[in-house]
């Protein structure tokens, strides 16, 4: 009795052991699914957000753009930014009572036809006589000149600097002539001086091509005589050659004495042989917009020499340029009747009691300085 009791206790008390094993079992089981799958699913959300991530970095998710648009868009928020900037200055200048000249006579400007050339006549204070006298010769006066610019569109303008003491009698004068002419272009920052001649140029240009469209802008000397039409029909004649430089094209020895009349400071910067590049005499010479434009944008940084022809076609020396060496604009021209000489015909101009003997001197000499 007692060996049967014992072996039925021992038998309940093996299977009660094996069925908290097996619940321990699946207990574990289950918590090792739990944990795996987790692990899995943080793993995943991981490598989802490394993809998206790597995506976003490389540019190759849905927000990607192409090269040219990326530029476009670089290039855009540039302009806007200045535009801000150019915003704010004007509306500064407004409130300080100033309107850029240019703005105000854009509207002006660009209603007109585009004028053929700008012409200026390079005068100094002790010149009065060579301005009376181109006044009767071949420049028009009053009415005139305003329909010179009108119907052949032609501007000259005779231009002058200021006294190096500024207000004296000499800028009084120009001054009270320039009134009653209207046919000046006075640069009040230049002071005239006969080593300041290549700056006097540079000015003029720059000038010139900030307060006239023009084809061409030319300068000349006021001891020569020109005709208008000839030189009109020249230049005219060019309108093809988007960047063109047009004179009497020389070369010749750089003087290293300070005693002559043709001393270049800086003659040591031409070379061993001291020998002046090609370029334009100065009595007369024309340049087309471009080039105008191009001295006006870098005129801080462009060098002038002793002489105002030779800085001239330094200006020029490593653009692509047209350097058109043009006969009519020399002096020993003058039998052909185009350039340098004294033109009594023009229409415009009052004539002039000459003969031809006087006429022939007259020439030669207003041709006197080379």
């Amino acid at each position: 009795m007692n060996g049967r009791g014992s072996s039925n206790r021992l038998s309940s008390t093996s299977g009660f052991r094996s069925r908290i094993s097996f619940l321990m079992l699946s207990m574990f089981s289950t918590m090792a699914a739990l944990y795996v799958a987790g692990r899995l699913w943080l793993d995943s959300e991981n490598r989802v957000y490394l993809i998206e991530e790597l995506d976003r970095r490389t540019g190759q998710g849905h927000s990607a753009i192409s090269v040219d648009d990326t530029l476009k868009i670089i290039t855009c928020r540039e302009q806007q930014k200045r535009l801000a900037a150019l915003q704010t200055e004007l509306g500064k200048a407004s409130q300080e009572g100033f309107v850029s000249k240019n703005l105000l006579d854009n509207s002006e400007r660009d209603s007109k036809k585009k004028l053929l050339a700008v012409v200026g006549v390079s005068t100094n204070f002790g010149n009065k006589k060579n301005r009376d006298a181109i006044r009767k010769a071949w420049m028009p006066t009053g009415a005139a000149l305003k329909k010179l610019e009108e119907e052949k569109g032609i501007v000259i303008r005779f231009v002058i600097g200021r006294s190096s003491s500024r207000g004296d009698s000499s800028d009084r004068a120009i001054d009270d002539e320039s009134r009653r002419s209207n046919d000046f272009i006075i640069i009040n920052d230049h002071v005239e001086s006969p080593q300041e001649q290549a700056k006097k140029t540079k000015l003029f240009f720059v000038h010139a091509a900030e307060n006239w469209d023009a084809e061409f802008y030319a300068k000349v000397n006021d001891n020569i005589y020109v005709n208008i039409d000839a030189v009109g029909a020249v230049l005219a004649s060019h309108l093809d050659k988007p960047r063109v430089y047009i004179g009497c094209m020389k070369s010749g020895e750089v003087f290293s004495q300070p005693e002559n009349k043709w001393y270049e400071p800086e003659w040591w910067k031409f070379g061993d042989g001291k020998s002046y590049f090609r370029h334009a005499s100065g009595e007369i010479f024309a340049i087309s917009k471009a080039l105008a434009q191009f001295i006006s944008i870098n005129r801080s940084i462009l060098r002038t020499y002793g002489h105002d022809d030779v800085s001239a076609g330094s200006w020029f020396i490593g653009l692509d340029v047209k350097h058109v060496d043009e006969g009519k604009f020399c002096c020993a021209s003058w039998s052909s009747g185009l350039s340098l000489s004294l033109s009594l015909s023009l229409s415009l101009s009052p004539p002039l009691d000459i003969k031809d003997s006087e006429k022939e001197n007259a020439i030669a000499s207003f041709c006197s300085s080379y």
